[in-house]
């Protein structure tokens, strides 16, 4: 949230700001300060504090009901469990949970975060190809010290050269 004495920088507005915004694009980070107004027009919902206590804030959602058409009164066809049963323990019953509560899940989460969508880092396995050319620098490494051992010099020559040919110019 923004400072008490910063105005909103809108166009035409005048209303004090209380949307703090930080936007980084292309590395490069600009601050907005905004009112809460002019934020929604923008598509910015204001979420809680980062120091928000999950269950302190689950205990909460009771207070205002969903409303009829959100399809979230009815019990999981599953396993049974009702949204006040989950606003109750904070956790779903079975994965079904998950699309019969799936308007007040979707508002719950853009209330906790701001979003339904992910947009942070995505989780990049290793390379497989890395892990198979580690294998194969172990194997020509045991095979050159066993050359060594007996004295294969010729055969150590050509061992070392395959090693240096394919290891990594950082791993010499």
């Amino acid at each position: 949230m923004s400072e008490p004495d910063r105005s909103c920088e809108a166009p035409g507005c005048e209303r004090p700001a209380t949307v703090h915004l930080t936007q980084i694009v292309d590395n490069k980070s600009s601050v907005h300060y905004l009112c809460v107004t002019c934020a929604q027009a923008k598509g910015i919902s204001p979420i809680a504090p980062a120091n928000i206590d999950v269950s302190d804030f689950l205990s909460h959602l009771g207070e205002t009901p969903p409303p009829p058409s959100a399809g979230v009164s009815h019990p999981c066809s599953r396993c049974g469990l009702t949204f006040d049963n989950f606003k109750e323990s904070g956790r779903l019953g079975c994965p079904r949970c998950y699309t019969s509560f799936e308007s007040g899940l979707r508002r719950l989460l853009n209330r906790i975060h701001g979003a339904t969508r992910h947009v942070g880092k995505v989780y990049l396995p290793p390379d497989p190809a890395a892990a198979d050319l580690s294998r194969r620098l172990d194997g020509l490494r045991r095979r050159l010290r066993r050359a060594v051992e007996t004295e294969d010099f010729e055969r150590a020559a050509v061992l070392r050269d395959e090693i240096i040919a394919i290891e990594p110019a950082g791993k010499r």
